[in-house]
């Protein structure tokens, strides 16, 4: 779909990254942990802190990655180059956990439309946002060995369209629901009775075909079932995910408001801030003397400068924004404006990331970088995550440029899915049979 323009939108984040940013002393605004916590929510602090790191590095004193400006014109131009090869009609959708449903050119939404018969458009929402949730809690990498075959077509997928695939008929088939005669939902019921087993068996995972952080994937999805059956005020007594759509377009249930519209960071918000308590809880501010604020997909950089508790710390949230890139169709095909759209940061994961380590415009100073075996939370891994932002708002404009479109008709969310990602799997299939540029250690809940 290419985008109509449209007039700007405003800058939304939380009340508390606000205060922190307009305070006398921010630091005192950031010296609670649930304080720092906020403001590392925000996309705006991603953003900052990304660029921080990006100048750091171009001023050379990073100790992991040198910046080769240089370079840009050639990853600008496999991005267009891809982006022409995929979408040569110009149409370019959201990159989101829909098009891995289109694997193999299936119409996969149409046959969920055709399951969901005569629901109204609340329904048909709530049963894909529910679909998409457990879907992308799904999609962590899957290893280089792993394949999906699908019955009914004979197809077999690998990585995130396998993932995609597996997970869509998983849903169909009502793995997620504690209720047999409603199988086209996810409920908190549902994700607590879920094991490993039973999940290994909706992924055909074997001896034969490994699946890796298949125990890490169950265990994010109960914690899901704990944290919806926990707030009713989001998820509603049955706690479905789904039911956010109602809280966030004003739906009555039964209809949509024409004047609809939802701001693309308040899905954010709301998805951080109430799905906080599944992410591993490794990563927190505070402890024995008082509050404790988990933050999820932060980490611990020496040059991520902030405020007060929050100093030291480089926010990314790369699963709950891909969730949240995934959720934006639902609400569009149920009738709701989404606003706001490139408020939302490029995704830090390995095929952006290594779109720019394989056109070299990063390369790491140490040569021997890419066959030790890191964590996510390993210094160079957020470095390179952090510059994987920062270059991401770099080169959408470089490649907007190129293709004569405009911010409003290719947000950033058509970039990725034109595109950075594809470009960035097609140089490291050339390159390397696939794989990460960098070997990093999957526990199934960040790459």
């Amino acid at each position: 779909m290419t985008r109509a323009p449209t007039a700007p939108d405003p800058d939304p984040v939380c009340a508390s990254a606000v205060s922190a940013f307009s305070a006398d002393d921010p630091a005192a605004l950031a010296a609670t942990p649930g304080d720092a916590a906020a403001l590392l929510a925000t996309t705006r602090e991603v953003r900052r802190r990304a660029q921080a790191l990006l100048a750091h590095a171009r001023a050379g004193q990073s100790r992991w990655f040198t910046v080769c400006d240089t370079a840009m014109p050639a990853a600008v131009n496999a991005v267009v180059e891809a982006t022409h090869r995929r979408y040569p009609g110009g149409a370019i959708p959201f990159h989101s956990r829909w098009r891995h449903f289109e694997a193999g050119g299936v119409d996969r939404r149409a046959q969920l439309d055709a399951l969901l018969g005569s629901a109204l458009p609340p329904e048909r929402a709530r049963a894909q946002i529910d679909l998409a949730v457990a879907s992308v809690l799904l999609d962590a990498g899957a290893g280089p060995q792993w394949r999906y075959t699908e019955n009914a077509t004979g197809k077999t997928f690998a990585r995130s369209e396998g993932l995609g695939v597996a997970s869509f008929h998983a849903f169909t088939a009502g793995l997620f629901s504690s209720d047999p005669r409603n199988p086209l939902r996810v409920d908190a019921q549902g994700l607590r009775a879920l094991d490993a087993d039973r999940l290994a068996q909706a992924l055909q995972v074997r001896g034969d075909n490994p699946l890796v952080g298949l125990e890490g994937r169950a265990t994010l999805l109960r914690r899901l079932g704990e944290v919806l059956s926990e707030d009713a005020a989001n998820f509603g007594e049955e706690g479905r995910p789904g039911h956010i759509f109602d809280e966030l377009s004003g739906t009555d249930h039964h209809a949509v408001p024409p004047t609809a519209q939802v701001q693309a960071h308040d899905i954010l918000s709301t998805l951080l801030q109430s799905l906080g308590p599944i992410w591993p809880a490794q990563n927190a501010i505070g402890g024995a003397q008082g509050a404790t604020a988990y933050l999820g997909d932060c980490w611990r950089h020496p040059e991520a400068r902030g405020p007060g508790l929050s100093d030291g710390w480089m926010p990314f949230h790369k699963l709950s924004q891909w969730l949240t890139y995934s959720l934006l169709e639902p609400f569009e095909w149920a009738g709701v404006k989404v606003r706001g759209l490139d408020q939302l940061t490029g995704l830090p994961e390995y095929r952006n990331g290594g779109l720019f380590l394989d056109a070299r415009v990063l390369e790491p100073r140490d040569a021997s970088l890419p066959e030790q075996r890191l964590h996510a939370g390993d210094e160079p891994i957020v470095e390179w995550r952090a510059l994987t932002v920062a270059l991401l708002d770099e080169l959408a404009p470089l490649v907007r440029t190129q293709l004569g479109l405009s911010e409003a008709q290719m947000p950033l969310a058509c970039v990725l899915e034109g595109g950075t990602w594809a470009a960035g799997r097609e140089l490291a299939q050339r390159l390397r049979g696939g794989t990460p540029p960098l070997n990093i250690e999957s526990d199934g809940t960040v790459f």
